[in-house]
Order: C-alpha cells, then sequence, then structure tokens
C-alpha cells in the first residue's frame, strides 16, 4: 500500500524575519509509523525538493526517538530532499494522504489549489486524509461535494488557541487553527495542552499537536487495513 505525506515549501514566519517551515516530530513519527507497517511512503511539497525544517522543531528540547532516528537515515534524508511537485501528484497513485504539521502550511498549503483539489479527491474516494497540529488548518478551502466546507458537522481537533498563545504566535500566524475550523462548522475539540489527541470522522483524521503525531498516524493507518471482499449473494 501507498501513502503520500505533504510538507510545506513555506519559510518565513509572517513578518518577524525568522525561519519557520514544518515541524520535524510531525513529519518523522508519521514516517516511521508508516515504513515499519511496510507501507511505500511518497514525500510531496508545493514546490518540490527539500522542505524547509522550522528550526525551532531541531533544537534539543524538541527531539524524540523518531527525530532521533531520522538524523541517523540517509534514505529518509534523501526523500525528503527530493520531494515531488504536488502539482504532479496523482490521488490514483495512493491509498492514503497525510499532512504534517509546522506553521508553514498556515501560508502555502491552506490556499494552494493542487492541494485543495488532492484533499477533495481523496475524501471522494473515500481514501484516508491525515492531518496533525496545524496542518488541519489546510482544510479551511476544502470543500464537499455539496460545495460545504468539508469540516462542517464533523469532529476535528488542531492547534489550540491556548498552545499558539504559549509559543507567542498568536498574532503573527494568518488566522488560528482552533477558531477558523469552529468558524467554518467543525465540531471542534481538544484536550489539554501538549496532550495527545486525535479525532477521527469517517475516514477523516486530525491530531491536535506534535504529541498527537504518532496517534494520528496510527489511526490513519488503522483506515487503511485492506477491506474484506464483499460476499456473493448467493452461494453455490
Amino acid at each position: 500500500m501507498n501513502i503520500l505525506m505533504v510538507l510545506t515549501s513555506h519559510d518565513r514566519l509572517g513578518d518577524t524575519g525568522k525561519k519557520t517551515g514544518f515541524w520535524l516530530e510531525e513529519f518523522a513519527s508519521p514516517y516511521y509509523v508508516f515504513i515499519d507497517e511496510g507501507l511505500a511512503v511518497t514525500l510531496a511539497s508545493p514546490a518540490g525538493g527539500q522542505p524547509p525544517l522550522d528550526p525551532k522543531s531541531d533544537e534539543p528540547d524538541a527531539q524524540t526517538d523518531a527525530t532521533r532516528r531520522f538524523r541517523e537515515d540517509s534514505v529518509a534524508q534523501q526523500a525528503l530532499a527530493n520531494t515531488l511537485r504536488l502539482a504532479d501528484v496523482k490521488v490514483t497513485d495512493y491509498d492514503a494522504v497525510f499532512y504534517p504539521g509546522g506553521h508553514g502550511p498556515l501560508w502555502d498549503l491552506a490556499q494552494d489549489p493542487n492541494s485543495i483539489r488532492l484533499i477533495e479527491a481523496f475524501e471522494r474516494a473515500g481514501k484516508p486524509i491525515g492531518f496533525v497540529c496545524h496542518a488541519p488548518g489546510v482544510l479551511r478551502q476544502v470543500r464537499s461535494e455539496n460545495g460545504e466546507p468539508l469540516v462542517r458537522g464533523r469532529h476535528v481537533t488542531g492547534f489550540t488557541n491556548e498552545e499558539e498563545a504559549a509559543v507567542g504566535l498568536t498574532d503573527v500566524v494568518p488566522f488560528l487553527v482552533e477558531d477558523e475550523l469552529k468558524r467554518l462548522g467543525g465540531l471542534y475539540e481538544k484536550a489539554d495542552n501538549w496532550q495527545s489527541h486525535v479525532v477521527g470522522d469517517g475516514r477523516l483524521v486530525t491530531g491536535q499537536n506534535p504529541a498527537s503525531s504518532d496517534e494520528a498516524a496510527r489511526t490513519v493507518l488503522a483506515m487503511m487495513e485492506p477491506r474484506l471482499p464483499s460476499l456473493p449473494s448467493s452461494l453455490p
């Protein structure tokens, strides 16, 4: 089975002069969940090539077993350095899609037409779609077949207003994930700050924060289990 992981290409943290990008743990942990289960993993980003890493996610206190494993994994590093261009991705090649967070996606993927079309195509094909931390924000312009926001009436989570305030970026980000999901009609829920919290609604999976990365990936993985073949209506 094949899974697509989509990362940001945006590296500027608003007008602060600081860098942003994807959050390392939110990529590394799901990546190894999928790899260790024998899935083929393809990486893509709007610009293709090497996606920008949020430098804060590379600091010592942000490291986990998965990020340390990544630093020793030349194959994973090579794959990350050569992501496909999102415009070249075909939904029919994959069984599910997963979006790691970081602040970068709020600027590019949240309004990228290729990303929007991709998510809509996965959802309409009945394939699992997963998002963690800030990545649920990329659903802001994604629509259901009836034209309504995809998250309307769906149980969702994502980076909380309190967590954004704790990292001091409330007035820097283009929008707050929690507020936006609520505005779109999502049935938003959350756990305590920095605790793992994952919500599945149909084939839509959302995780609250970096600590939710592993659980979010495993929830998507469980939805990818091969379905049993239908029994014939009458047996011989």
